[in-house]
């Protein structure tokens, strides 16, 4: 796996180490660097070695992952924004078991597909909540959770116009039986 820096180079961007965020806007000092350290080690209050608490964990990684496209790999946002879905739409209770299957359904779904892109909204659009707010809450685990919510919910919904593509994977995988959803 590349690391963001190289990610972001391949992919033509100039990561700033001062201030706010570039991407998502996070009131930083250094920048994306920052927003990153918070991302990896802001909201250990929350103990996700805990399974009712992996849910939190993976709507952090998706939610921040979808603000920052320009330091990941190229089927990113598929990965990211249809386990969201799944998620959100179809109440799945995600595990860590779950994620190498919906990789290979999406390496399978993209063949054929080289051309296809979930463009990000422009920088600075994809959504209000950052990780410094959620860092601001990181004391009231209660708080904490309900608004890594609303931030998973507020990026899901910036990328609406990915819905029906994202939906299409999303049932895909729920066809092969990976998974049980309380919506089917």
């Amino acid at each position: 796996m590349q690391d963001y820096m190289s990610l972001a180079e391949k992919n033509g961007v100039i990561l700033k180490d001062f201030g706010a965020c570039q991407f998502c806007g996070a009131e930083t000092q250094k920048g994306i660097h920052e927003c990153l350290e918070i991302f990896n080690v802001g909201f250990q209050r929350i103990n996700f070695s805990k399974e009712e608490n992996h849910r939190y964990r993976f709507l952090i990684v998706d939610s921040h992952t979808l603000q920052h496209p320009e330091i990941h790999g190229r089927w990113n946002n598929h990965f990211h924004l249809t386990r969201l879905h799944l998620m959100i739409k179809y109440k799945v209770k995600w595990t860590y078991k779950l994620s190498p299957k919906l990789s290979e359904h999406l390496n399978q779904y993209k063949k054929g597909k080289e051309e296809e892109y979930l463009w990000p909204p422009p920088v600075l659009k994809r959504g209000r909540i950052t990780t410094t707010e959620v860092l601001k809450v990181k004391e009231d685990e209660l708080k904490c959770k309900t608004l890594i919510e609303k931030w998973a919910i507020e990026v899901y919904e910036v990328l609406k116009e990915h819905h029906e593509i994202v939906d299409g994977i999303a049932t895909g995988f729920l066809k092969k039986g990976n998974v049980f959803s309380s919506n089917k």
